[in-house]
């Protein structure tokens, strides 16, 4: 390998806002039913907590996975404004390589404004709109976490492949955004051709296989995502755990019994954690469960970094784990 790095970051990052309004029932009020969040029109809503945080799935993979420490590096188109400047010093301070980071001139930066209530949250999200420039000094490293961008992608990714398929030996593991979800499986076959390990939640597997209500379903599920093309497929479901497959082993990783706080950035701490762990030379099994405890700690706070754990965080949140019988099983 050319680098040092051991894992390359790639995507998009942002400043995160946090809202957090006084719950009032004569302010606002939430329907389960239609899954609606209301808030008195013309009016000036109270907020009794304000929080800002760096987020984006490649800044949040490449943050956990250095407080985990793996050496990462980011890859990453910014604004020239100074929110994108905020996004490098912050990251700069997290020990994150940032000689991959281009910050274009007069243009802004991606920005989320996050509606926090009841333990749920409501994501007003700003891509704002850019060409993604390709580093011509692109680094050979181990592994390359692959994840979203903003509606121009489609050039950025074409080259990533080429420059993966002439380093076969680079493992790619690819956790794809909406956006990338909404272009189908068609659009998205030679990144998932080329995927090693790929990250989805179940409504995402369910869009990328044509399954359709697969509770109940797991293993076809895993099966049909593997199918077109990663090696091990792993889907997370919420407060149902995490389910993998590796070609050979179905695999099922509960979860703790872990009150949620604020759940932003879930995802991509499971994410983050189960990449390092396989990094650090982990069982798949083992990866699952590093995952599993951090998206534990990290929806015990506000923002999808403030709670991302340090390497030596893992072994007591592994015993919580372990004392609450959380562990992985095969399906």
């Amino acid at each position: 390998m050319s680098s040092e790095l051991e894992l390359l970051s790639i995507g998009d990052a942002s400043l995160d806002i946090f809202l957090i309004p006084t719950e009032s029932e004569s302010l606002c009020f939430t329907d389960i039913k239609k899954c609606l969040i209301c808030f008195s029109y013309g009016e000036k809503i109270p907020v009794k907590k304000v929080e800002y945080s760096i987020g984006g799935n490649a800044a949040n993979n490449a943050v956990g996975a250095a407080r985990l420490g793996v050496k990462v590096g980011i890859v990453a188109t910014l604004g020239g404004d100074s929110i994108g400047s905020q996004i490098v010093e912050r990251l700069e301070k997290e020990g994150v390589n940032m000689n991959w980071v281009v910050q274009q001139p007069m243009t802004s930066s991606n920005l989320s404004a996050i509606i926090n209530y009841s333990g749920e949250r409501t994501i007003f999200t700003y891509h704002a709109p850019r060409s993604y420039e390709f580093p011509g000094n692109l680094p050979v490293t181990p592994w390359i976490y692959l994840t979203s961008m903003g509606e121009s992608f489609q050039p950025f990714y074409d080259h990533l492949i080429d420059f993966v398929s002439q380093n076969s030996q680079i493992k790619l593991a690819f956790n794809p955004g909406s956006r990338q979800i909404r272009a189908g499986t068609n659009v998205l076959k030679p990144v998932l051709k080329r995927t090693y390990i790929i990250y989805v939640n179940r409504e995402e597997a369910e869009t990328l296989t044509g399954i359709s209500d697969s509770h109940g379903r797991d293993k076809d599920l895993l099966k049909a995502l593997s199918s077109i093309g990663p090696k091990i497929s792993i889907i997370t479901d919420g407060s149902n755990g995490a389910f993998a497959y590796d070609g050979v082993k179905f695999m099922k990783a509960g979860v703790l019994p872990v009150d949620p706080y604020e759940r932003t950035g879930a995802g991509d701490a499971f994410g983050s954690a189960c990449i390092s762990a396989l990094i650090k030379g982990k069982s798949l099994e083992e990866a699952l469960l590093w995952g599993v405890v951090n998206s534990a700690s990290v929806i015990g706070y506000i923002g999808s970094q403030k709670g991302l754990l340090k390497e030596n965080d893992i072994p007591l949140w592994l015993e919580r784990a372990k004392s609450s019988q959380v562990g992985v099983v095969e399906i």
